[in-house]
């Protein structure tokens, strides 16, 4: 009976099911985390202000369409036809023979990089412009506007789609299994082929991934609820004070 297999296959091979879990979360933060760190610089080279004229001009050009042109590839591509043409391609062409683990994190992050590259992009464009030009008053040059104005908030507007790019990180791990990486897919995919029982096999990994996911995405809304900051507070002498918890309900009695 299922029931009996579910209880069987999770027995008796758990362990293999927590390696898969664990090497996947692994690649996906680290993807994530280096992912995220491309896109931002290459987020901050694209918005540099083009000057009019000059070897300057024809420099941040040529970059940008470097830039552009790595972007519409990772984002116009699956990542499966990646890992195969990354893994397979270096050792053929450069006689690289990578690690799968260190292929797969490489894979991850530049795929990731791409995609984070734009929604920066997006973020930096979204600030209003007065912001710009009151920088520039005082003197701060575009490096130091973007570390000191800019970037503090973009990373703050950015964060749920982080979170949303960590999330798809974590499932699309599973098309790694082409280069046999030992994450969870390949893993339940093993476990299925010992004992030709794939539904019980893949409900197991189902119910894994979705238990990561949804903590991943719990413990990032605790994340944006604590950089948001309380909602009650009131103004006193132009200067911004938190209401105490106390407060705020003694009112709310009074009315």
């Amino acid at each position: 009976m299922t029931y009996e297999w579910l209880v069987r296959i999770i027995t008796n091979y758990w362990p293999m099911f927590i390696r898969g879990a664990g090497v996947t979360l692994l690649i996906s933060i680290i993807g994530t985390i280096i992912g995220a760190i491309i896109g931002l610089l290459i987020g901050v080279i694209r918005t540099i202000p083009m000057p009019e004229r000059g070897p300057k001009r024809v420099f941040l050009k040529f970059v940008n369409f470097l830039l552009s042109a790595y972007i519409e590839f990772f984002r116009g591509t699956p990542m499966i036809v990646q890992a195969m043409v990354i893994f397979y391609g270096s050792a053929l062409v450069f006689n690289v023979y990578m690690d799968r683990i260190l292929a797969a994190i490489f894979i991850v992050s530049i795929n990731t990089g791409a995609y984070m590259a734009e929604i920066v992009r997006g973020g930096i464009i979204s600030i209003d412009k007065g912001q710009f030009e009151a920088a520039q008053a005082i003197g701060m040059n575009h490096p130091q506007t973007m570390l000191n104005v800019v970037l503090p908030q973009v990373i703050r507007n950015i964060l749920p789609a982080t979170g949303n790019e960590f999330v798809i990180n974590i499932k699309d791990t599973s098309v790694l299994n082409v280069i046999s990486v030992t994450e969870l897919f390949f893993q339940t995919k093993s476990i299925a082929g010992n004992n030709y029982r794939y539904f019980e096999a893949f409900f197991v990994a189902s119910i894994i991934y979705f238990v990561m996911t949804f903590t991943v995405t719990r413990i990032l809304r605790y994340i944006e609820r604590r950089l948001d900051g309380p909602d009650s507070y009131i103004m006193i002498d132009n200067q911004m004070q938190v209401e105490r918890p106390e407060d705020a309900l003694r009112k709310k009695g009074q009315n």
